[in-house]
């Protein structure tokens, strides 16, 4: 039976964000509140809850985890970047957008797209998934909470529990979100490529 956590979408309460971030560092799964839509994340080095959440999801091996960041501190230390494409990414973020990116040997292999080595960063503009993510002090692994057979993201926290009590380790209550997922692009390539386009403007990179 997973925990539920009402966590004010403002003003995140310390005490509650401090159990969540125990919960990651201990091997929980948990669904969350991010800028675009409610998302499963874990620990990054963590192999059996990126197992969990591949189930949860019934993912297949080429799919792209991202890494919810911070800030793009941690950029450097996960993807290889070159100043244009910097510059565009920090244009936008935070925001709803998830950036393709190629891989640096910080990244476990397991989270990485098999063929192309790429890995996906995004940095959210959440005051719960921010909190989450400065408490932790390094990227949590995620994924976008769609459930294998949906075309659209759960948004309803009670829906979620009542959907994955038994799959989670903890829901965290931060109210409705959207139902559209962030807007994918592709920045491996000499010009940017828009994957997916979501809820962030994607105008930039085309």
């Amino acid at each position: 039976m997973s925990q539920f956590f009402a966590i004010h979408p403002e003003n995140p309460q310390v005490r509650l964000v401090t159990q969540a971030v125990e919960i990651i560092r201990k091997g929980g799964v948990i669904a969350y509140p991010t800028d675009s839509a409610y998302a499963l994340g874990c620990h990054i080095g963590d192999k059996q809850a990126l197992e969990r959440i591949r189930r949860i999801r019934k993912l297949e091996s080429d799919h792209n985890f991202t890494l919810m960041c911070r800030d793009l501190s941690e950029l450097g230390t996960y993807a290889r970047v070159d100043n244009t494409a910097y510059r565009l990414i920090r244009h936008r973020t935070p925001g709803p957008y998830t950036f393709i990116l190629e891989a640096t040997g910080e990244v476990p292999r397991r989270l990485l797209h098999p063929k192309r080595k790429t890995i996906g960063l995004r940095v959210p503009n959440n005051a719960i998934a921010q909190a989450l993510l400065q408490q932790l002090d390094e990227p949590m692994m995620s994924v976008t909470l769609i459930m294998p057979g949906d075309k659209y993201p759960l948004t309803d926290p009670y829906d979620i529990r009542e959907t994955l009590e038994h799959e989670v380790d903890l829901v965290v209550d931060g109210g409705y979100c959207g139902l559209e997922p962030t807007s994918v692009v592709d920045m491996t390539t000499d010009a940017p490529q828009v994957l997916r386009e979501g809820l962030g403007d994607v105008s930039d990179f085309q």
